[in-house]
């Protein structure tokens, strides 16, 4: 595997850079982030912004507008956003991926069209409150009458279901052709009679609202169907892979960028006449992360390449998403403990940072799932 990067890719992250130090002057500041995330708000004007500086639209379609990039490549630039504390829109793989995937025509441009206005296009409807970890256990109903399906059910802890015009829900057929086909997706705009919207509130992650949302006989077309219907566990289980890559890419950029501050202020702050960077306990930790952002770029690399040459990331991408999110909290908690009082502080980046990774232990999969579904894929290789 080749680990120098492409010419093209060291001039496409020259661009982030460049544009992560005009941001300033354009009006994105540590002030202006900070407002949007305390008011549980996403940057719109930013992200518009990223949009129109050709950075926030890599994998979507040249004919929508965007640009067509590999996997890995994206993943390059989320990381480089993240390790200077920016947000990126590597989430618009993930949607324009599902889209792409299983999406009718006129539900990509859909999407497509809301990306190059710097917006997300759907939020994710999956979990229920009896139904997180175990999709076995959605009650959510999808009937089909009259050339129309309802839908009727509960989701929770959705993020952005306030902020985005549409759902991308999964929902369990009321009468389904086979019984190991029991779930579809459904393409839900949000203004949609019978959609009721309630906030919720969470420990980190503001940029991202969480909303738990009902369905009370929501009527759709059937036109709303995205991808086969009954296929849509099938469906689930490929946008995981992906969204499991994203999260570990985030949570690999966010530790670097604590990092990143912690060993800065190691050679810097001094106590008993010399930097604490010169003490032993302090070196050991710096060591461990640094060994730690090695591992975790090197999963992110690897299952990058691998789903880019066509390679199942049903395993890795698991993997890589146990080991970073697990990792990632660890650097950035180590980082807190290097700054001391400093890091704990609320002006201090790294407290917000270490609010925001702890989610994704949770988040796209437990740690605990991540194990059972990745041992599967492991052993199997074993029978």
């Amino acid at each position: 595997m080749d680990f120098k990067l492409s010419e093209e890719q060291e001039l496409l992250l020259e661009s982030v850079d460049d544009f992560i130090k005009q941001c300033p002057d354009m009006g994105f500041d540590a002030e202006y982030f900070r407002d949007r995330y305390n008011a549980n708000q996403p940057p719109h004007e930013y992200n518009k912004a990223l949009v129109e500086s050709g950075l926030g639209t890599l994998g979507i379609p040249e004919r929508f507008g965007g640009t067509e990039v590999d996997l890995l490549t994206m993943v390059l630039v989320a990381e480089r956003f993240a390790s200077n504390d920016f947000p990126h829109l590597l989430g618009a793989a993930l949607q324009i991926d599902d889209m792409l995937s299983f999406g009718s025509e006129e539900q990509l441009e859909i999407v497509s069209r809301l990306f190059m206005e710097g917006r997300r296009a759907f939020s994710l409807g999956i979990t229920e409150p009896q139904a997180g970890s175990d999709n076995n256990m959605l009650a959510t109903t999808a009937e089909h009458r009259g050339g129309k399906v309802i839908l009727n059910g509960h989701k929770s802890f959705i993020s952005n279901a306030s902020t985005t015009p549409y759902m991308l829900c999964v929902a369990r057929e009321a009468e389904p052709e086979d019984p190991k086909k029991w779930a579809s997706m459904y393409f839900v705009p949000m203004d949609t009679p019978g959609v009721k919207i309630a906030g919720m509130h969470k420990l980190g992650c503001k940029f991202d609202t969480m909303e738990e949302v009902y369905l009370e006989n929501v009527e759709l077309p059937e036109s709303a169907l995205v991808g086969v219907r009954g296929n849509g566990f099938y469906q689930l289980m490929k946008n995981f892979e992906l969204e499991r890559l994203i999260i570990a890419a985030g949570c690999l950029g966010m530790a670097q960028c604590a990092f990143n501050d912690a060993a800065a202020y190691a050679n810097q702050r001094i106590a008993f006449g010399k930097p604490i960077g010169k003490f032993q306990l302090i070196q050991e930790m710096i060591t461990e992360c640094q060994i730690k952002l090695t591992n975790m770029r090197n999963y992110c690399y690897m299952c990058s390449w691998q789903k880019d040459n066509g390679i199942s990331v049903r395993a890795t991408s698991g993997l890589a998403k146990y080991y970073c999110a697990r990792a990632g909290f660890e650097v950035v908690d180590s980082a807190m403990q290097i700054l001391g009082g400093l890091g704990y502080s609320e002006d201090h980046r790294v407290s917000r940072i270490w609010k925001d990774i702890r989610l994704y232990r949770i988040g796209g999969g437990t740690d605990q799932i991540m194990i059972h579904t990745t041992s599967r894929e492991i052993l199997k290789q074993y029978m």
